[in-house]
């Protein structure tokens, strides 16, 4: 079981990022896609989560900014982040779990992060 994510990188503030994480080794269409960020220092936080079905909840903080969006047939989920600010930078991480949850103990299977930095 392997989760890549990508698309991260240096973007100024305004900017806008996608990445993308693909799933492999095992089918996930039913399953729970997440998004997670751990700025420095600080603890890993909910970003956003998309069910099979395409249900989706993002963290209130962030919610018209971020978009969370997937396609099973490629087993991959995406976030779409726009209108970026210096405190969205961290390294995000995907992650594939069986309950619609805005915590990390919900998830089974974590990628190994793409960072994200924000310059003002």
């Amino acid at each position: 079981v392997q989760l890549q994510a990508s698309g991260g990188g240096l973007v100024q503030a305004g900017g806008s990022l996608r990445l993308s994480c693909a799933a492999s080794g095992r089918t996930f269409g039913s399953h729970v896609m997440g998004w997670f960020r751990q700025a420095p220092g600080k603890e890993r936080e909910f970003v956003a989560t998309i069910t099979w079905a395409g249900s989706t909840h993002t963290t209130d903080s962030l919610k018209g900014r971020f978009t969370v969006s997937r396609d099973n047939a490629k087993n991959t989920v995406y976030l779409q982040m726009n209108s970026l600010k210096p405190e969205d930078t961290a390294v995000y991480y995907c992650a594939v779990g069986t309950q619609f949850m805005d915590v990390p103990g919900a998830y089974d299977y974590w990628g190994r992060g793409t960072q994200v930095t924000v310059s003002s």
